[in-house]
C-alpha cells in the first residue's frame, strides 16, 4: 500500500468534501436571510447536481488520458475559483442577476466535487496492492468514503458556524486560503501519473457492461434524488423559519444526520460480508 500517495489523496478529498459542506449552508442560509424562496433556493443548486452528473461521467475519460492527479488539482482549483467568484457577489445586484451568478459559481463548484471525487476513489484502486483483492479494495473505498460523508457533515457545522462568525465574504475567503494551501501540497508531494493510461480509451468504454452496476447505479441515482428533495433546501429551511433554530444550530443536526450515514458507509464492509465475499450481486441483497 503506497500510504504516502493515500495520505494526501485522502487529505486532499477531505479538505475539499470539508469546505464543499460549509459551501452549502453559506449558500442557502445566506440567501435565505436575503429573502430569496425556496424555490429560488433550489434553482441555486440546480447546475450544481446536473454539471455534477457530466463531469462525473467525463471525469474518467478525461483522468484515463490526462491521469488522476491532472483531474484531482483540476477539481481543487475548480473549486477556489468558484469559492472567490461568489465572494464578489454584490447585495445589490437584481435578483434574477444573483440567481443566475450563483447558478454559475454552483455549476463550477459541481464540477469540481465530481472531479475530486471520482479522482480520489479511482486513485484509492491504484494505490491498494494487486494483492488486497476485490474485499480489500472495498474496505479501503467503503473508509475513504464513509470518512468523507463524515467530514461533509462536519463541513455543514462549519458552514453555520463561518456564516455567523466571519460573515459570507469572509468565510468563502477563509475557504478558498484553506484549499489553496492543500493544493500546493498536493502538487508538491503526490508522486505519479496515477491512471494516465497507455492506451486509448474510447468514450464508449465509460459505460459499464455490467448488469449489477447498472442496477445499483439506477438505484443509487433515485436515492440521492429523493433525499436532496427535502435535505438539500427543505429541512433546513423548516428548522430556520418555522422552529427558529441558528444558523450552527441547522448545521450541527444536518451534520449528525450525514455524519451518521458516513459511519454506516464505512461499515459495509462489514455489513456486506455476512452474505458472502464482496460482489455486485451481494451487495444489491444487502
Amino acid at each position: 500500500m503506497d500510504l504516502r500517495n493515500y495520505g494526501i489523496v485522502t487529505a486532499s478529498y477531505w479538505g475539499f468534501t470539508l469546505t464543499d459542506g460549509a459551501l452549502r449552508m453559506l449558500v442557502l442560509l445566506h440567501f435565505h436571510t436575503l429573502g430569496y424562496s425556496p424555490v429560488q433556493l433550489a434553482f441555486l443548486f440546480l447546475l450544481y447536481e446536473g454539471c455534477g452528473m457530466v463531469s462525473n461521467l467525463l471525469g474518467g475519460w478525461i483522468g484515463s488520458r490526462l491521469g488522476l492527479k491532472v483531474t484531482l488539482f483540476a477539481g481543487l482549483a475548480i473549486q477556489i475559483v468558484a469559492l472567490l467568484m461568489l465572494s464578489f457577489l454584490q447585495p445589490d445586484w437584481a435578483v434574477a442577476m444573483s440567481v443566475g451568478y450563483v447558478m454559475g459559481a454552483q455549476a463550477l463548484s459541481g464540477i469540481a466535487k465530481d472531479l475530486t471525487k471520482m479522482s480520489s476513489k479511482s486513485a484509492v484502486k491504484l494505490l491498494v496492492p494487486a494483492g488486497a483483492g476485490a474485499d480489500g479494495l472495498f474496505q479501503w473505498v467503503a473508509i475513504l468514503t464513509g470518512s468523507k460523508n463524515a467530514l461533509k457533515g462536519a463541513g455543514f457545522l462549519f458552514g453555520g458556524i463561518l456564516l455567523g462568525w466571519l460573515g459570507f465574504e469572509r468565510s468563502l475567503w477563509a475557504m478558498a486560503g484553506a484549499l489553496t494551501l492543500i493544493l500546493m501540497v498536493g502538487f508538491l508531494w503526490l508522486q505519479g501519473d496515477l491512471g494516465k493510461s497507455t492506451k486509448k480509451v474510447t468514450f464508449t468504454q465509460l459505460f459499464s457492461k455490467s448488469r449489477e452496476i447498472n442496477i445499483l447505479s439506477a438505484a443509487r441515482f433515485f436515492l440521492f434524488g429523493s433525499r436532496d428533495l427535502w435535505f438539500v433546501v427543505g429541512l433546513p429551511i423548516f428548522l430556520k423559519d418555522v422552529l427558529g433554530w441558528s444558523f450552527a444550530g441547522v448545521g450541527a443536526f444536518l451534520a449528525c444526520w450525514v455524519i451518521g450515514y458516513g459511519m454506516v458507509q464505512a461499515l459495509a464492509p462489514q455489513i456486506v460480508r455476512r452474505g458472502g465475499p464482496a460482489n455486485g450481486a451481494q451487495a444489491g441483497l444487502s
